[in-house]
């Protein structure tokens, strides 16, 4: 399970970031916010935080260390996000967030970015990245899947404050190995670093491959994840109501204790060998697509560092 989880030019402030209130002249809007992604990201190619308006004294952290504009991607990156993108703009939280892939180095990355803006400038900046993608993974990492970028219809759509509380309850559903936690959709499919790991085609024959074809309430109640002991902290501050994504952010805590996990409900399968693990965390991001007040899709990235990191933010 470890090796599993192991978007322009400088937008004129005053216009461009005009919301829909005239007392909130220098917030950001919806269109506003996935413009400053793309200028965002169109800098990072071009190698110049001053094609975006950086607040004096803003924070960034990539892949948990703190650094200054200019450094970590902004050296590296050498081309845009591909049809591979993913956009949460929550005009109310005045973030956004992306999941998309785009290359470094001449390598693809899969790229998680939160930006916060106040009053027009940008005043933090979030880098996640996972390096090394497999093959397999890279194959569903082409384009997203419809249900991510498709409008929620306005009946189907959940209030802000309650697409939040759906996005933190899958943490607590993985932690707790109960799938009954989080409102999980019959058609729920997990990807994680373009790897699918549920709702795969069921497998010729008993074993562990079967909870992979598993959906992703009945997986969690196997507690084939129960070595994730903590999930600390759990950022999830970002959601659009029209397109009915969530975007979170959080370090898992692995301190890989249990040599066994005992499995229950599969057939041939009662316990998964983990002796071979040592302690580990995972920085990761997650895209939820909720409609119906239910979750429908889940994009994830994540990559490994050792157990009880630091996350940049402290």
């Amino acid at each position: 399970m470890k090796r599993v989880l192991a978007v322009a030019v400088l937008l004129a402030v005053s216009g461009g970031c005009a919301g829909p209130e005239p007392a909130a002249a220098n917030r950001c809007n919806r269109a506003c916010l996935r413009a400053l992604t793309d200028t965002y990201l169109a800098a990072l190619v071009a190698h110049d935080p001053a094609r975006v308006p950086i607040a004096p004294g803003a924070k960034f952290v990539e892949n948990t260390v703190p650094m200054r504009p200019g450094e970590g991607l902004w050296k590296s990156a050498t081309s845009l996000p591909s049809s591979f993108a993913i956009y949460v703009p929550d005009a109310q939280s005045q973030q956004a967030g992306f999941l998309g892939v785009m290359q470094e180095n001449g390598k693809p990355i899969e790229l998680a970015l939160r930006l916060k803006v106040v009053n027009g400038q940008i005043t933090e900046m979030e880098h996640l990245i996972a390096r090394e993608l497999r093959d397999a993974g890279l194959k569903n990492l082409q384009t997203p899947r419809p249900g991510l970028i498709t409008t929620v219809p306005v009946g189907e759509r959940s209030p802000h404050d309650k697409l939040l509380e759906i996005g933190r309850s899958y943490y607590d559903a993985l932690v707790d190995s109960k799938g009954s936690e989080a409102p999980f959709a019959r058609d729920c499919v997990r990807r994680e670093n373009g790897l699918q790991t549920t709702g795969n085609p069921p497998p010729e024959h008993p074993g562990r491959a079967t909870m992979g074809a598993m959906g992703c309430a009945a997986q969690l109640d196997t507690r084939v994840m129960s070595y994730i002991k903590r999930i600390e902290p759990r950022r999830v501050w970002i959601a659009d109501e029209q397109s009915g994504l969530v975007f979170g952010l959080s370090q898992f805590r692995h301190p890989m204790q249990d040599k066994q996990l005992t499995i229950v409900g599969v057939p041939d399968v009662d316990h998964v060998d983990m002796s071979a693990y040592k302690p580990f965390d995972l920085p990761a991001a997650h895209v939820f697509k909720v409609s119906g007040g239910k979750i429908h899709e889940i994009e994830a990235m994540g990559f490994t560092l050792p157990y009880n990191s630091r996350t940049g933010w402290e």
